[in-house]
Order: structure tokens, then C-alpha cells, then sequence
């Protein structure tokens, strides 16, 4: 359906929005959103521009009715929307909200006589039907009002221009963009309901612009009593209604039929189904609200809106600092996510994501939460304490102090976990508890240690034993030594620090680049500290023994 102004949905709000009031929001977060949301209805109404998402909208919304429920607040008038220009001969509802198997088992359990329809993702539309002959369509508007889009629907080949009989009449529906082999569950809202918004807000379109226009009507409401006399009519009428209104006894029914038409290609964008009753008051009695006899099965939200609480830098085994959102926790998918990477330090720069901002989070995958864009700027930008990228990197912070805990701490996580010297037990707890006690000082400390604190587990020193047993190529891995592919490589140390770059290229996958890192390594001060400390621990492969190894 069309937007509407902000004011609409508060009595929504008042019955489905599970307002949080713990901890009211101060009146300018109030005003800021409001003024946001404000803004994407003037360029989405006046322009036909969506300037963000359509769940992404929809968030923002209901977010802004919680906080007014919260605080009983009024939104301004200057955050109203506009009256339309033309009356509607019958109102059009709005349609309340549902998100979960619960709330929809709820409202069917007191209805019969239930049918459902896919919630066409579009721009509704009303058509008004004289002696037959269309004569006015009006876009929703605020519900008792719209635009006169007549002369741009008298073109669209798939709106019924004649009703077969002579009759008055009124039609609602929803105008949208033609989509072939659509998989909502796989392709999402692609825009359409932006794009056939920026369509009717023009004045000319093309003929292939308007081929491109469906139309579903999902209701006449001063038609026949009965569903099944509408739907019968209005297939003889040439309308395709009855291909998507089926009946429905149960939720077992509706969750199935809502399941199969997000899972299996349709010939437009959908966000959920509609389930109504057959019956349903007098047309002289509809409003421009939320009707009892219809509601909305929202499908789960691709993307989610989420305020960022923090903007924390951390530091990995290789001198990446990766920026990570801190968020106030949102639902997404039946997953409840509190914190997303904003992947690159460049990226975080160019986003310029900053604490009491409003961002778009997605699923990757289905299970990694990502970020896709910022919604909303805080204003003023906070300040941040920005680690300096230029001063990490995969040889820096071989030691816990000055700056350096998150890598040291990321290298013992690595060197413990299964990519290293996968010791069952033993993960990132372990060290940081180790660090904090000040047993470690260095990467290998504990290789030697009589005894280590029970705090940080009874059985440490236990878990920690196997490492001596693990192989000298496992020790290389464990210490971070750079990728080598398909490289040949010695069982011991000193043929490998004795390579030069030239050496390393006759290998194969490897580069100048990588040879200069693995050069590098080899030959770091620090990590010729370790070879010696694993050399003292009797570790196979690192004793220089220029006998036993001989030259290259």
C-alpha cells in the first residue's frame, strides 16, 4: 500500500506496537525521526523516489509509534502529510500489522470464512467505475484522498477499462511493476514498489512503461456479500483475483499458502500476505483505518534497522582493524543481533558510522549479520579514538604491552585454534585470563610454565601439553607464518630463514609479494625469538643443526 503520513499509524501503534518504555527517548530523538521519516514521504509522495528500503521505512515507522506511545506524544503538524487532491468514493483501510505464527493464530481463531491473498508489493490504487466505463483512478493518499492518476491508468493495458455490465462500481488495488519468475524469499523487494511509485508521479510514460504495469485488485467493496460471487464476477470480468484469493480454514492452511508464495516465483513483489474475512461492513461504513475483518502476515524482514550504541576498533592476528557496531539489539530472521563488522577501517571512513546513528543490517548468508548502509546521522558526530591502521601489521605486536593487547591476544587465539595447533579446550578466554593474571608476557610463556593459575582452568596445563607433539609444519601455521600454497617446504627452520625472495618465486603459487612477506617473517627479530624458544623446548625442526639440514 501507498505510504501515508506518520500520524496514521498511531492507533496501530496503540494495539500492536509492544512499546518499550523502560527508557523513555528524549523528545529530539522523537522530532529527528519524525523530520527523517518526513522527508523519505515527501521525495517517495512528491517525487516518486524511495530513498531507502521499503522494510527499512516500515522500521522506522513503527519505531517512531512505539516512542510516541511511549510518551503520547503528537507528531508536529509540519510532519503531516498533505491532503490528496481527489476524494475516493470509498475509503481505503490501511491494513494492521502482524510478524509472527502467534499473532496470526490469534487473529484467525475468532474469523471465519477466511480468505488470503499475496500483500502485493506496489502502489494501491482506487478505480471508479461509471455505467461500466472507467472514469477516475485516485492513488491512496492519506486514505480518504489521493491524486488523480486517471489519464496515466486509462493507458495501462491491464487495467479493465469497461466493466461488462453497465454498472457502478468501485475497485481497489495495487498497481505494481512486472517481474518475471519472482522468488521473494530469493530476490527480495528488488525496488518495485519504488519504481512503479517514480512511474505514476510522472506525466508521460512510454508504451513499453506502461506494458510493464500490472494490476491486482484485492478488493470491491460495494460488490456481491459473498467472496465467491466478487471473485466469480470479477473473473468474468478478466480480472486475475481469484488466482490469488484463496480460502483458508486454519493457520496450518495460511502458513502453508504464505510459505509457498514467498518460496515460489510469482509475477511480482510481495512483503507478506493479506488475510481477510468474506464478510465485511456496508461500503458507506469503511474508513480510512485499520479494518477488523483484514490484516497483514508480514513476511520476515530482509533487512533490519538498528541504532548504533558504540563504534569499538578491534585488531586481528594480522594487523586488520576492523570497525564493529555495537548495536541496540534488533530481530532479524528469528536471530537477535547486538553487533555487526563494518568490515574495513576504509569502509567504516567512508560510511562514517557513528554512535546514535540508524543503520541497515542484512543476513549474509542467512547467518552473518552485515551492514548495507547508514539510514540516519546523529548530529553533532561524536568523536572516536581511531587506532592508527599504519601502525599494525602481520610482524607487529609480538608482545601484550603498548597498544599491542588485541593482536597479541588475536595470535594466541589463533595459534590454539584449529587452524594452528588445535588444542580442544583451550580458546580466546584462556589467553585473556593468562594475560590478566600476568603469566604471559610473551607468545610462547606458557610452553614452559611449572604451574599456571587455576583460575584460568584446573586442567590447563593438560590441555596445553599436546603442543610440544604437534608437527613442525603445525608450529609454522600456529605462529602465523604467511600462506605458502603448494610451496615445498623443509622440516626444518634454517633451510626456510636461509631462502631468499629469488628462492621463494621458483615455488609454486608464490609471488614476488608473497616471497617478500615470507622473507620477512623468517628473518623478524621476534619471530627468531620464538624459533629459539621452541628450539630450547626440544620442538622437532627448529634446532639449528646445519648438519642435519644442509643447503638448498
Amino acid at each position: 500500500m501507498l505510504r501515508t503520513g506518520i500520524i496514521a499509524g498511531l492507533c496501530l501503534a496503540a494495539r500492536l506496537a509492544s512499546a518499550d518504555c523502560a527508557t523513555p527517548p528524549a523528545e529530539s530523538d522523537i522530532l529527528e525521526l519524525a523530520g527523517q521519516i518526513q522527508h523519505w514521504d515527501q521525495a517517495y509522495h512528491e517525487q516518486g523516489r524511495s530513498l531507502v528500503p521499503d522494510e527499512i521505512y516500515d522500521q522506522a515507522r513503527q519505531q517512531l509509534q512505539r516512542w510516541q506511545a511511549c510518551t503520547a506524544a503528537d507528531s508536529p503538524p509540519e510532519y503531516q502529510l498533505r491532503a490528496g487532491k481527489h476524494a475516493h468514493p470509498v475509503p481505503q483501510t490501511g491494513l494492521a500489522k502482524i510478524h509472527t505464527q502467534a499473532e496470526a493464530a490469534d487473529w484467525i481463531r475468532h474469523r471465519t470464512d477466511l480468505w488470503i491473498q499475496p500483500k502485493v508489493d506496489g502502489v494501491a490504487v482506487t478505480l471508479e467505475y461509471r455505467q461500466g466505463q472507467l472514469v477516475r483512478a485516485i492513488s491512496r493518499g492519506d486514505g480518504w484522498q489521493g491524486e488523480d492518476w486517471t489519464p496515466t491508468v486509462q493507458r495501462i493495458p491491464a487495467v479493465l477499462q469497461q466493466w461488462p455490465q453497465p454498472a457502478d462500481l468501485v475497485l481497489q488495488g495495487e498497481l505494481y511493476w512486472r517481474l518475471a519468475d519472482h522468488v521473494q524469499s530469493r530476490d527480495g523487494g528488488v525496488g518495485a514498489r519504488g519504481r512503479i511509485a517514480g512511474l505514476m508521479n510522472r506525466q508521460q510514460l512510454a508504451a513499453e512503461e506502461l506494458a510493464g504495469i500490472g494490476l491486482f485488485v484485492w478488493d470491491w467493496p460495494d460488490g456481491p456479500g459473498s467472496m465467491v460471487e466478487r471473485l466469480a464476477q470479477m473473473t468474468r470480468a478478466g480480472l486475475d483475483t481469484a488466482q490469488y484469493t484463496l480460502p483458508v480454514s486454519d493457520l496450518a492452511e495460511a502458513q502453508a499458502r504464505r510459505q509457498h508464495w514467498f518460496t515460489q516465483p510469482l509475477p511480482f513483489a510481495t512483503d507478506g500476505v493479506v488475510i481477510r474475512q468474506s464478510q465485511r461492513p456496508p461500503a458507506t461504513d469503511w474508513r480510512a483505518e485499520t479494518p477488523y475483518w483484514a490484516i497483514a502476515w508480514k513476511y520476515p524482514p530482509q533487512q533490519a534497522l538498528a541504532r548504533v550504541r558504540d563504534v569499538e576498533f578491534t585488531i586481528g592476528r594480522s594487523g586488520r582493524v576492523t570497525p564493529v557496531l555495537q548495536l541496540d539489539p534488533v530481530e532479524l530472521d528469528d536471530r537477535r543481533i547486538r553487533r555487526v563488522s563494518a568490515g574495513s577501517l576504509s569502509r567504516w571512513r567512508e560510511l562514517d558510522v557513528r554512535p546514535g546513528d540508524r543503520v541497515a543490517i542484512q543476513l549474509s548468508g542467512q547467518t552473518i549479520p552485515q551492514l548495507t548502509e547508514v539510514i540516519t546521522r546523529t548530529t553533532p558526530r561524536p568523536a572516536l579514538n581511531i587506532p592508527d591502521q599504519a601502525r599494525y601489521h602481520p610482524l607487529s605486536c609480538w608482545l601484550p604491552g603498548d597498544g599491542c593487547r588485541q593482536q597479541f591476544l588475536a595470535r594466541l587465539a589463533w595459534l590454539s585454534s584449529s587452524k594452528g595447533l588445535d588444542l580442544t579446550g583451550v580458546g580466546p578466554g584462556t589467553w585473556e585470563c593468562l594475560v590478566d593474571a600476568g603469566y604471559l608476557t610473551g607468545l610462547l610463556d606458557w610452553l614452559d610454565a611449572a604451574t599456571l593459575p587455576a583460575t584460568c582452568g584446573s586442567k590447563l596445563t593438560t590441555l596445553l601439553h599436546p603442543a610440544r607433539e604437534r608437527s613442525f609444519h603445525q608450529w609454522l601455521r600456529a605462529l602465523g607464518m604467511p600462506p605458502t600454497g603448494d610451496a615445498q617446504l623443509p622440516d626444518h627452520w634454517l633451510a626456510l630463514s636461509n631462502r631468499t625472495e629469488q628462492q621463494w618465486q621458483t615455488q609454486p603459487g608464490i609471488g614476488p609479494h608473497r616471497a617478500r612477506q615470507l622473507v620477512a617473517f623468517f628473518n623478524h627479530p621476534q619471530v627468531e625469538l620464538l624459533r629459539a624458544g621452541l628450539a630450547a623446548a626440544g620442538v622437532e625442526g627448529f634446532v639449528e643443526e646445519m648438519a642435519s639440514v644442509g643447503s638448498e
